[in-house]
């Protein structure tokens, strides 16, 4: 069969174009499920991710919120519905393709070899080799150094750090990408009060640059002090989607997470703030696992 030299060279016009200006909506879910293992996990979600916004995702444990962000990125094929990157579906674009659109943390992030933090961060600038923006390299893997607060270790080996450390390298690797859609999948759950604040600084900045944030939390103090929307989820579903003060309402979290809450107005912000509402400590049931008496 005689080789298509049209097809393949509006192909490479499009990579070499680069991904352009982010779109107004550069990702969405309509009507989207996902199976995992046979089991259906998430199931008629439909969500829009909007440029310049920071959209946080929270719900209980297995409620499907990683699974939903892997949908939008990806990296897990829906069973049913559509997810579209750009506009198209996500799985008519290549890997570099959907690279130079798309930047993903992942929950677990593993590097066995002893590379260097600054050359770690590096590694988000891959997608760009061999095009113009890779002379803004140096300047986009400092400048994601400097907004994590990892300068101070560039030049140690990664294997060296502690948790929290590590998880604040592989944060300016995926800034370093410089993305216009970027997905943080628990960005926090090693960070100390410091630094998830932090966190929540540099959704707010990415956003304010015109790229859309998605992020998984599970501090909902977190979420509603910087996010533009939440959406909360429950069994698979979007259970509500809206501004924080509109969907963290107490009678739906306590429902959706099985633990009564009180929310209140911050007396200095005016955002939600989410109190789990507590019994007296020993109160608790006993596991009858330890006999801590003296005879």
């Amino acid at each position: 069969m005689p080789l298509d030299r049209s097809k393949s060279t509006a192909a490479r016009r499009r990579r070499a174009a680069g991904p352009g200006p982010v779109p107004a909506r550069p990702a969405s879910l309509a009507d989207a499920a996902v199976a995992l293992g046979g089991k259906e996990v998430l199931r008629g979600v439909d969500l829009e991710v909007r440029a310049g916004e920071v959209l946080s995702l929270v719900g209980p444990n297995g409620a499907g919120k990683s699974t939903l962000l892997a949908a939008l990125s990806g990296d897990l094929p829906t069973a049913a519905g559509e997810a579209l990157l750009w506009d198209r579906p996500v799985g008519e674009w290549s890997a570099l393709e959907a690279a130079r659109r798309r930047a993903v943390l992942p929950q677990a992030h593993r590097v066995s070899f002893p590379f260097t933090v600054r050359d770690v961060v590096g590694m988000g600038r891959a997608p760009w080799a061999g095009t113009g923006r890779s002379g803004e390299d140096e300047d986009r893997i400092a400048g994601a150094l400097a907004l994590t607060e990892s300068d101070g270790f560039a030049d140690r080996p990664f294997t060296s750090l502690s948790g929290g450390e590590q998880a604040r390298v592989m944060l300016a690797r995926v800034v370093a990408q410089d993305a216009g859609l970027v997905l943080f999948d628990e960005p926090t759950a090693a960070l100390d009060l410091r630094h998830q604040e932090m966190v929540g600084r540099l959704c707010r900045g990415l956003a304010a640059e015109g790229r859309a944030v998605v992020i998984v939390l599970h501090d909902l103090d977190l979420a509603a002090a910087y996010s533009d929307r939440c959406a909360l989820l429950a069994e698979g579903r979007i259970e509500a989607c809206g501004p924080p003060a509109e969907v963290l309402a107490a009678e739906r979290l306590g429902r959706v997470y099985r633990q009564p809450v009180t929310v209140e107005a911050d007396a200095a912000t005016g955002l939600p703030r989410v109190t789990p509402v507590r019994t007296v400590r020993d109160s608790g049931p006993r596991s009858g696992l330890l006999d801590i008496s003296h005879g």
